[in-house]
């Protein structure tokens, strides 16, 4: 299921209502509120950063070593948590298969 939202033409969509991510279909601005429409619930969220358009942000908390889930699937581990509306990105965020892996005792 795709959920396309928009709230005062700030358009952001969830793919998949397992997600905890949703994504930016234009640059979003920091301390900017969207509300984001999943299956018979709506959320708001206030973003903590810039989000670039394409760009990932947390619509639930990440703790650090959890997976970050889009499209219904892991694509990767928080290195740290994430709290929601924060920018998730390659700062935060490591592939299942990091050499040197926060969440095995590498260093962040």
């Amino acid at each position: 299921m795709t959920v396309a939202i928009t709230m005062g033409g700030t358009p952001a969509i969830v793919l998949n209502p397992s997600d905890n991510v949703a994504i930016a279909l234009r640059d979003l601005k920091q301390n900017e509120s969207v509300e984001l429409i999943i299956g018979n619930s709506k959320l708001p969220i206030k973003l903590l950063n810039d989000i670039p358009f394409g760009h990932k942000f947390a619509i639930k908390g990440i703790r650090m070593c959890d997976y970050v889930i889009k499209y219904g699937h892991v694509i990767g581990r928080a290195k740290r948590n994430i709290g929601i509306g924060e920018h998730v990105h390659v700062h935060n965020v490591e592939s299942l298969t990091a050499v040197h892996s926060v969440c095995k005792g590498g260093k962040p």
